[in-house]
């Protein structure tokens, strides 16, 4: 309680690791809030669970908490996990896809995310469970990063058309990105020219806590 309350003048690091896939992993007290961080970035709770929670209110908590089942690429912390689960009351299926175990250990250790119910986690390569699944899904949240770099796969035609596969009727995809530069801005311009389909309604929310751009994507069929 001490160390939470100290960290609303400080911030307080109550544990650091290495990681072979996310290099520096850091455990710390921040505003009375216990947050997971890389090297550059905040990985989970903190802003990107504003971040993410943002976007879940922009799809809407009531079509979300009647949903069965929900994929999320991109674990980390898990904070999305207590979003639905706690703000939005979602009692259906959650799957959670990490490519790092040891981001897992964190989040089981730090932020109890083994206790939440109905929760698969996968450790594996988003890309290659998405090749691999069989399910379909009515929300696919997409928070897939390394440290501030974004994987090139996220934006490759064949990715694209494989997640909206997996969706079933009237599903979304929620999609957070990260624009550093005018390249990543294009690299934006660029994704959202794939969706001419009339199957599809897309939108943006642009500069979200200035540095995210999220993306959503509805299946209309």
């Amino acid at each position: 309680m001490l160390k939470k309350i100290l960290s609303y003048l400080l911030p307080i690091n109550i544990y650091k690791v290495k990681s072979v896939v996310s290099k520096t992993l850091e455990v710390t007290w921040a505003n009375g809030e216990l947050v997971l961080d890389s090297e550059n970035t905040n990985y989970s709770y903190g802003s990107l669970q504003r971040i993410l929670k943002y976007g879940l209110q922009s799809v809407g908590f009531d079509k979300i908490k009647a949903m069965e089942h929900i994929l999320v690429l991109g674990v980390a912390g898990g904070s999305v996990f207590k979003t639905l689960v706690n703000d939005i009351q979602f009692t259906g299926r959650l799957t959670g896809i990490e490519i790092d175990p040891t981001v897992i250990k964190i989040a089981n250790e730090h932020f109890k995310l083994n206790e939440i119910p109905k929760l698969d986690i996968v450790i594996d390569d988003a890309f290659d469970f998405v090749l691999k699944t069989t399910k379909k899904y009515d929300l696919i949240i997409v928070d897939v990063f390394q440290d501030t770099t974004m994987p090139n796969f996220l934006f490759e035609s064949f990715f694209t058309k494989r997640i909206c596969f997996l969706l079933r009727s009237k599903g979304f995809i929620l999609f957070n990105t990260m624009i550093l530069t005018e390249s990543h801005n294009q690299r934006n311009s660029n994704y959202l020219k794939e969706f001419k389909n009339a199957s599809y309604a897309i939108r943006t929310l642009p500069r979200v806590e200035k540095h995210n751009e999220l993306i959503i994507i509805q299946n209309l069929k």
